[in-house]
């Protein structure tokens, strides 16, 4: 069952969908990239097998998206707004790939978007349609996100690579960091096995319109339900 966000709202498919939570992001940043936002959906649900119907998906959505289509990617306006968000943070979208240009680099090199399992099929479902960045974390594990800094001394949970360089852009709940702002879109080190919760997490930047962050998360959330 998808956790109740206070209101809902029409989704493109004709159906009433709770609205997605929204994160607050601190306030320099807000001052210095406006459109920068971040918002989710805590939906029933844990990792395994995707069942066929998703991999049919999966296989749908590579015989739709093709070189050409991965060509002109970076064209569209959703696409188009990550790569300029990327450079504007210091990361080169042509070494960095934005999520949506990562998985169609994937799918040419691997021939067809291969199922890896759910959460990940959920979310490269949603984030090829759409375009929108999207995250996984444990919905057992998170409280109330935001978009911030990281302050001296802060590490990702469960990972061994020591402290965060000062200034990171994280992804945190009241707690400390859950995460980078962009990074592995399913983080196994940070969702348990035993999990029965998943947090799907949209990032919102400059030029992507709301309702398609809105369509994002309740695309990967009905996948996920789904199965």
């Amino acid at each position: 069952m998808t956790e109740m966000g206070g209101a809902e709202a029409l989704d493109p498919g004709g159906g009433w969908q709770p609205a997605p939570e929204q994160g607050w992001v601190a306030p320099h940043l807000a001052a210095e990239f406006p459109g920068l936002g971040i918002a989710w959906i805590t939906v029933d649900g844990r990792p395994g097998k995707s069942p066929e119907d998703v991999r049919q998906r999966l296989r749908d959505l590579s015989d739709r998206f093709y070189g050409a289509h991965a060509i002109h990617l970076r064209e569209r306006p959703i696409p188009w707004a990550y790569r300029v968000f990327f450079r504007q943070i210091g990361l080169d979208p042509d070494r960095t790939r934005t999520p949506v240009e990562q998985l169609a680099l994937d799918r040419l090199h691997d021939g067809g978007f291969r199922s890896t399992g759910l959460p990940a099929d959920a979310l490269t479902i949603a984030t090829v349609e759409t375009g929108v960045a999207l995250r996984v974390f444990d919905g057992e594990q998170v409280g109330r996100l935001c978009i911030r800094d990281s302050a001296p001394g802060e590490s990702l949970p469960g990972q061994e690579r020591g402290e965060l360089a000062q200034g990171t852009l994280v992804i945190a709940d009241e707690r400390g960091p859950v995460g980078l702002l962009f990074g592995e879109a399913t983080d196994w080190s940070g969702i348990e096995q035993v999990s029965r919760r998943l947090t799907i997490v949209a990032v919102q930047v400059n030029g992507v319109p709301q309702i398609a962050v809105d369509e994002a998360l309740w695309m990967a959330a009905a996948t996920i339900e789904a199965a």
